[in-house]
């Protein structure tokens, strides 16, 4: 296993095109880290920087107290695993797979044992024979995590390696990559898009927009303490619902907007100011529907099977979602009353954009 320590980290592609801008991060040992953001916000810049792949312009990257800025990728006990697997089609599995045994010139016996037990390991030893252009695209995946597994690397690491499979594939690749790093205890860092892909595999999640870490945490507190209005929306299906308004001059525990004129009996207003400006959040799980509250009319419903969606409008300035249990049996045009959990209200300033802690 090995720490991972970003300091000050900053990659410039020209004077004014800043890839990634002071990035500052610790990672313990065998510690499941996963960065996430938009496309362009630095995260493969930043784990191109820890592997060796692109020089930062300044800052630093040290693994276990030695600073690798010069120091080769392939000196730096690293595996890597990327979005384009870039195994040898030439090869067979088997040999894709002791490609980094043999350039490390370990005996032919050895080789052959590893490898199997890996194949084995990976559910893949039926397909030792044959091409990768013979798999299937989640068999190939297991292809390249084996063939970086097999050399026991201190540090893992992963870009978008899910993103081109379909979503019964990724979802069981989540949990055989969950499952491995059980196994291994290594070092995992790994990068995405997808915001279910970091909820269910980190043990933090760093998320970055333009280049900036926008907030670290446990994955619950991503979701239930987002540091701004950007995390609170990024993360969560569907989106956050959001409402903009501004407190009561006199009482900072009463949001007032649009056709919304609610009492804060929750945490929401432990910072707040009477008559500030302000961005109500709150997620589909806390908006209560019933027959008490702001008055509104269902526009659409999605049925999920175990849960349903209900969109509704209530003359305000966009409209919200309420997740409903699978059999609700509401239907566009239905009159509700709605309202929200007191203790699922977040408030964001206006703005700047953070959370009212």
């Amino acid at each position: 296993m090995a720490r991972i320590r970003l300091e000050n980290l900053v990659k410039k592609f020209a004077p004014n095109v800043t890839a990634v801008a002071g990035v500052n991060l610790d990672i313990a040992e065998g510690e499941f880290v996963i960065f996430v953001g938009p496309s362009g916000c630095g995260k493969t810049t930043t784990l191109n920087m820890i592997a060796g792949l692109e020089d930062p312009t300044s800052g630093s990257v040290i693994i276990d107290d030695v600073v690798v800025n010069d120091v080769e990728p392939g000196e730096r006990g690293l595996g890597m695993v990327f979005q384009n697997l870039a195994l040898f089609p030439h090869m067979t599995v088997f040999e894709n797979i002791a490609f980094g045994l043999r350039v490390k010139k370990v005996p032919a016996g050895e080789v052959h044992d590893r490898v199997t037990r890996i194949a084995e390991t990976f559910k893949i030893a039926h397909l030792l024979h044959k091409k990768p252009g013979q798999c299937s695209g989640g068999e190939a995946q297991r292809v390249a995590l084996a063939r970086t597994t097999i050399t026991n690397p201190a540090i893992l690491l992963l870009d978008e390696p899910l993103s081109s499979l379909d979503a019964k594939l990724r979802v069981e690749m989540r949990t055989e990559l969950k499952q491995l790093h059980e196994k291994l205890r290594s070092t995992f860092v790994y990068v995405t898009h997808d915001q279910a892909e970091a909820m269910t595999m980190a043990d933090r999640i760093v998320v970055m927009r333009a280049g900036r870490i926008e907030q670290i945490g446990t994955p619950l507190e991503i979701y239930r303490r987002p540091a701004n209005l950007f995390v609170a929306t990024f993360f969560g299906t569907p989106a956050m619902n959001v409402v903009a308004g501004h407190l009561d001059p006199d009482d900072a525990r009463r949001f007032r907007a649009t056709n919304l004129d609610i009492d804060l009996v929750g945490p929401a207003t432990v910072s707040a100011i009477p008559g500030q400006a302000v961005s109500l959040g709150v997620r589909s799980e806390h908006v209560l529907l019933g027959d008490r509250g702001v008055p509104a009319h269902v526009t659409l419903t999605e049925p999920l099977g175990d849960e349903t969606m209900v969109f509704f409008d209530y003359g305000g300035e966009s409209q919200l979602v309420a997740k409903m249990h699978g059999d609700c049996e509401l239907k566009v045009g239905d009159r509700i009353q709605f309202g929200f959990h007191p203790n699922g209200v977040l408030l964001f300033d206006s703005h700047t954009g953070m959370r009212l802690s």
